[in-house]
């Protein structure tokens, strides 16, 4: 990717795809090769009929003069042709023989360049979109990032395979198809030659058309695409509120938008299509009907019109073809930059000089303000409290309070600018560390945990591919989950469905803590991870952790409180901003937000984050 400039970002749609392009020259500089070759080739046997035709009733061959003419002759001339028209006929299918093999070889080539271009573009935007900061992702859709990556690679493929490497053999044959029948005849070569400019001037009015026509067709897609990703990915959410109708419609909505804009851009190409094919038909006639007059005037031979008619159907191709060309760039252009958006999209990245420093420390927040990019209130407001090394402090908030937002910070899964305050752990500014160091040593678990479909053991091992079979089971036995996998018929080889779709809410978040805790990260986060457990099960993963937690700094955050009665403090949010502070024993004390949650939740009543609140 050297073709980016000193922003990392790509200037031009040329320079992405020459960096696209880097392992495929070599396939594609053969397929020229092929490509050239079949042209030559293809002007051969024209000029041996010809020839041929000539001397069989009896006219002066009109490619005497040409290299073919000058072989025959020195075989023999018009005597050899008549006498020998079975090597003639040979000499035909060698020929053609050759010219098949030259464009097998075209193929062949032409298919591994445009797949390694593939991989290389598919590989290019996969690591992109890995080292992508979560803010991104906040203002793009599943669907439509997938649809990039597919759909619109497939078509700049396409594109290079199928038009961009036929410019070559477009313009020799040109080149060559003119020169020989210039020539034959002048004033019949001029005739077929008026029609290109036609052919070439109405295919650059139709670009900007079917541009623009293929960009609405794109956007559609990519919403099509998000739809089905989401009702897949959601179809349990879907039955159960019995929104199948609804759901439905909304995508027979959309397919019927995404159809209606692409019988638009058919009707638009269809018309494109039928008029290069009128134009060309039209070349034909003019050339065939002028041929055959000037045949009959005596101004050009038999074997000369067969000649000039079969290279005036080389022309047709190619002159159609380089139409097709400028066309298919409209479609090819916006797939590249909508290519062009995710590969110019700003990197996660560490400040220059990065630190490694020791993650053991106490971890400071230290005026932290931040509201998303996306915009809406101010989530945290001027936040300051401090976690001392091995120590458990517990968070309590409602909805909205800013709580996931904080260990979210803390992880740099959003970055903090300077004038919105500071996070330190060991009075280094995380901002300043290696983003790899410290995510290597603050393990999260997040409050929608997310497991991949494979087994359950590797699920566990996802942060650490080299632990032991016993290290798995120890983590499972600390986050109470190896009651649930004794029953399981496979045990840890039991395979999860996608998102983990096999497994009850408590043993998704159970594998999801089992995953942390096989790091053995000094600084342990668990965000609302303990709430689709039951209270037993709560409180056994709570002595547990203490148990095994050892001097690692622990930050539990929950809706219960007797999830975080054992935390050594207990900071409350309410609102982005810190509006209490202090053990269990003291905060049930003072009149505020804990004693309320607490009073009501010892009394055995339901509380949801907005009542907390």
């Amino acid at each position: 990717m050297e073709k980016q400039n000193a922003a990392g970002r790509y200037t031009t749609r040329s320079s992405m795809l020459a960096a696209f392009l880097k392992g495929s020259k070599r396939y594609f500089a053969l397929s020229a090769i092929m490509t050239f070759a079949v042209a030559v080739i293809d002007f051969v046997n024209p000029k041996l009929i010809g020839y041929t035709v000539d001397a069989l009733v009896g006219q002066t061959p009109s490619a005497s003069g040409s290299l073919t003419g000058r072989i025959l002759e020195r075989l023999g001339g018009a005597d050899f042709v008549t006498a020998h028209l079975d090597a003639v006929a040979a000499i035909v299918v060698a020929v053609a023989l050759c010219g098949a093999l030259a464009r097998y070889l075209f193929r062949l080539f032409n298919a591994m360049g445009a797949e390694t271009l593939v991989r290389t573009m598919r590989d290019a935007l996969f690591e992109q979109i890995l080292h992508l900061p979560c803010a991104w992702y906040g203002d793009q859709s599943t669907g439509d990032i997938i649809q990039r990556c597919t759909s619109d690679v497939e078509t700049v493929k396409s594109f290079v395979a199928e038009r961009l490497t036929s410019l070559l053999r477009i313009s020799v044959m040109l080149a060559m198809a003119l020169y020989y029948m210039r020539m034959i005849h002048g004033g019949l070569t001029l005739a077929a030659f008026v029609f290109i400019p036609v052919i070439v001037g109405y295919s650059v009015l139709f670009h900007r058309r079917i541009g623009k026509a293929f960009s609405e067709v794109d956007t559609q897609e990519g919403k099509l695409s998000a739809i089905a990703q989401e009702n897949l990915t959601g179809v349990r959410v879907v039955r159960a509120f019995g929104r199948e109708k609804h759901e439905r419609r909304r995508f027979e909505t959309q397919n019927q938008l995404y159809t209606n804009m692409w019988v638009r851009l058919m009707n638009i190409l269809t018309l494109f299509w039928c008029t290069s094919d009128l134009v060309s038909e039209l070349q034909i006639l003019t050339v065939v009907a002028l041929g055959a007059t000037f045949c009959v005037r005596g101004q050009l031979s038999a074997g000369s019109y067969v000649a000039f008619v079969s290279y005036n159907a080389m022309l047709t191709w190619p002159v159609r073809e380089l139409g097709r060309v400028i066309s298919d760039m409209s479609k090819a252009g916006i797939s590249i930059d909508r290519i062009k958006m995710i590969m110019n999209a700003q990197r996660e990245q560490d400040v220059p000089d990065a630190l490694t420093a020791p993650i053991d420390g106490d971890i400071r927040f230290e005026h932290v303000s931040f509201r998303y990019a996306n915009g809406g209130r101010q989530v945290l407001d001027d936040v300051s409290f401090t976690i001392h090394k091995g120590e458990t402090i517990g968070i309590l908030g409602g909805t909205g309070s800013g709580k996931s937002t904080l260990v979210q910070l803390l992880d740099r899964l959003y970055a903090l600018a300077p004038e919105n305050g500071r996070i330190t752990i060991g009075g280094v500014d995380i901002a300043k560390m290696e983003a790899k160091q410290l995510r290597e040593n603050v393990g999260l678990v997040l409050q929608e945990p997310f497991l991949f479909s494979r087994t359950l053991e590797d699920n566990i091992k996802l942060a650490r591919p080299d632990a032991t079979q016993e290290d798995v089971r120890n983590a499972a036995r600390i986050s109470q989950l190896d009651e649930a996998v004794e029953r399981f018929a496979n045990g840890y080889d039991t395979f999860v469905g996608e998102r983990g779709v096999t497994l009850s809410g408590g043993q998704k978040q159970r594998a999801a803590i089992a995953q942390m805790l096989i790091r053995k990260t000094p600084i342990m986060v668990f965000d609302d991870s303990l709430s689709a457990v039951d209270a037993q099960t709560d409180e056994k993963i709570r002595r547990a952790l203490i148990e095994h937690t050892g001097r690692a700094t622990v930050i539990l955050i929950a809706h219960r409180v007797t999830t975080l009665m054992g935390a050594d403090r207990v900071i409350v949010l309410d609102q982005g901003r810190v509006v209490q502070e202090g053990p269990h024993d003291e905060l049930i004390k003072q009149d505020g937000i804990y004693r309320r949650v607490y009073e009501l939740q010892t009394q055995g009543l339901h509380i949801d984050g907005e009542a907390m609140a």
